[in-house]
């Protein structure tokens, strides 16, 4: 492949062997043989019942993601960007950071010459803190950037610019009362439905920096379409880091009770059980999904789902002690929220029964994590004993009939 003057060279099992190109979401066969989703999605849609690299009939259809695979893909993609990266800022560079005075001008020409000026203010916005300050205190530039939200069409590159612009000086933005208006919220829909993953993310961010008290997420979430749109990018096939930004967004804006209510209705829950049950999942995921799980499990929608998940308890169990202090603490609260604090006896059944579940909280006793967690582990141990003490009771009475008297 050639790019200007830039030759990248394609690694063959990068490549789908239906469509010949870069796999976006690579996904095995029980036959081994590792497919683009989409081209193995339409091949097994028509009819087929083989794989088609090797003719042989498949005993499943089933498709797996392979993580490892898509890490490749992405590291490669990472590697081949910075070249062009490297190779354009070693070429004279085509866009010249503006002074602020052209950027004052910039600002008034937007109707005018709109994408050339969005561009160049995004590159001035870039370059420095000194350059966000001037933009978020420059008479007029806000107001102007935020009536363009309101009145933009579907030209997605240019909301793309416009979004970069304010996630870039979000920090410096005193009043963000003008992101919660209805027109503008739908702009940052636009950009989660059709942008980029890049400019997704930096859509998240500006959500959740605006979801600053109780208000404020209510508006977020009750903006028709939005709420559900952030719990579709928690697909575990999405980009990682489009991910991690949606669960921080949600984790900001689910406080008030009806926000919890909702995401439990969207079925977060069962997504939130399929990234904690990916063995490849990254830390921070684990962590902002045990966060998010452990605020859902504090309202009675969400003890309900979760308790009748034999599945998902056993795997916030095998979090204990095992990713990190954090998603321990958060994994400790759920548990005990269920199980202790509103005593759902169907969830003291399947944490009773995890394998590894007493000696886990058996060492939390003597760690060093925080005296809640160490309390919390304290009464979740009480769940054994009790256990135990009753298959005690019950071997008793069975020997009582053959000991001699």
């Amino acid at each position: 492949m050639r790019k200007d003057d830039l030759y990248i060279t394609i690694p063959s099992f990068f490549r789908c062997p239906i469509s010949l190109d870069v796999m976006k979401s690579p996904v095995s066969l029980c036959t081994g043989v590792t497919y683009d989703r989409d081209s193995i999605q339409r091949w097994l849609d028509s009819g087929n019942n083989t794989c088609p690299a090797t003719m042989q009939v498949l005993q499943s259809k089933e498709i797996v993601p392979n993580r490892n695979l898509q890490r490749l893909i992405q590291m490669w993609s990472d590697s081949v960007a910075r070249r062009q990266v490297d190779a354009e800022s070693a070429a004279p560079s085509s866009v010249v950071v503006p002074s602020q005075d052209q950027v004052k001008l910039l600002v008034k020409q937007l109707d005018k010459n709109c994408s050339s000026s969005l561009a160049k203010i995004v590159c001035f916005a870039g370059e420095s803190e000194e350059n966000r300050e001037f933009l978020a205190r420059m008479d007029g530039f806000l107001n102007a950037v935020f009536d363009f939200m309101r009145n933009a069409e579907s030209d997605i590159k240019l909301i793309e610019q416009v979004v970069s612009i304010l996630d870039l000086i979000q920090s410096k933005i005193q009043d963000k009362k003008p992101l919660l208006e209805s027109n503008c919220l739908s702009t940052i829909l636009l950009v989660l439905q059709r942008g980029t993953s890049d400019s997704q993310i930096q859509s998240l961010r500006l959500l959740e920096s605006i979801a600053i008290d109780g208000e404020s997420k209510l508006k977020i979430a009750e903006k028709e379409g939005l709420l559900l749109e952030l719990v579709n990018s928690l697909s575990k096939e999405k980009d990682e880091r489009l991910i991690e930004a949606s669960l921080s967004c949600l984790s900001a804006i689910t406080k008030p009770k009806r926000v919890k209510t909702k995401l439990i209705q969207y079925r977060t829950i069962p997504e939130l059980k399929n990234l904690l049950s990916e063995p490849n999942m990254s830390v921070s995921i684990i962590e902002k999904s045990l966060k998010l799980l452990e605020t859902l499990s504090f309202c009675k929608e969400g003890r309900v789902e979760i308790r009748h998940d034999s599945n998902l308890l056993q795997a916030i169990v095998q979090k204990v002690l095992k990713v990190s202090s954090k998603a321990t603490e958060h994994a400790v609260t759920v548990l005990w929220s269920v199980c202790c604090l509103f005593r759902e006896e169907k969830a003291q059944e399947a944490v009773v029964g995890c394998s590894n579940g007493l000696t886990k909280f058996l060492l939390l006793m003597q760690s060093d994590c925080s005296s809640a967690t160490r309390q919390m582990s304290a009464d979740l141990l009480k769940l054994f004993r009790v256990n135990s003490n009753s298959c005690l009771s019950s071997y008793d009475t069975k020997t009582t009939h053959i000991m001699p008297c």
